[in-house]
């Protein structure tokens, strides 16, 4: 296991009840798909936040990432939606 600090941005901050935390990773979560599928195992609140995957967006360690892209040496993962320009 590895630790990650897991960063939450508007409504998912918002659902989650946290902005930030320190989090164990299981070896089989290694994936940002991976870890959104094991948040929402956590209770409801996290279910309820990670209900639409799609429109997640993430960075790991400040850089955009696709889900399917590898945790592996990360130090820390923020999750948080599309964002828009004017």
């Amino acid at each position: 296991m590895s630790t990650i600090k897991v960063r939450y941005f508007a409504w998912l901050r918002e659902r989650t009840g946290t902005a930030e935390e320190a989090i164990e990773l299981p070896d089989n979560v290694n994936t940002p798909a991976a870890l959104m599928e094991w948040l929402k195992q956590r209770d409801e609140a996290y279910a309820y936040a990670f209900e639409e995957t799609d429109a997640i967006r993430t960075a790991i360690d400040h850089e955009h990432v696709e889900h399917d892209h590898p945790l592996t040496g990360a130090r820390e993962i923020a999750f948080f939606p599309p964002m828009t320009g004017g």
